[in-house]
């Protein structure tokens, strides 16, 4: 048992790890200081700071206020923390939920409208197979 414990710990440990490193680089993609971005997300430095680095993993609500501040989505920290189960498609997906110049609505309606022509594909192309058996 306590070997089980200690790989879900490793495990738990390099998540809040690279959830921290998305958050520096995403702070450092939007060229703005850990002050900065501490104020902004109405948390203090020193936290901050912890969580880049790993040391802290940080509520829903906190990863809201840190999305809002970057001016990202909170879908994406969300994944990154493992609250919410990463969406399918990939490259795409990440990067209109990586955009800062789009607005979560915008993000949202961009990702159904792939979402649909990806199901439309999808559709054609079981069509496609069964039309060939």
């Amino acid at each position: 048992m306590g070997r089980v414990d200690e790989t879900v710990n490793k495990a738990v440990n390099q998540a809040v790890s690279d959830l921290g490193d998305y958050i520096r680089t995403q702070r450092n993609n939007a060229q703005i200081s850990l002050r900065q971005l501490a104020k902004r997300a109405g948390v203090s430095n020193p936290y901050l700071s912890q969580v880049e680095r790993g040391l802290r993993k940080p509520s829903a609500e906190i990863l809201q206020q840190i999305a809002k501040a970057l001016r990202i989505s909170a879908e994406a920290l969300y994944v990154q923390a493992g609250i919410l189960e990463r969406r399918e498609g990939g490259p795409v997906v990440d990067a209109v939920l990586a955009d800062p110049d789009l607005s979560e609505r915008q993000k949202q309606v961009l990702l159904d409208i792939y979402a649909s022509f990806r199901r439309e594909r999808d559709t054609a192309d079981e069509a496609t197979r069964q039309s060939e058996e």
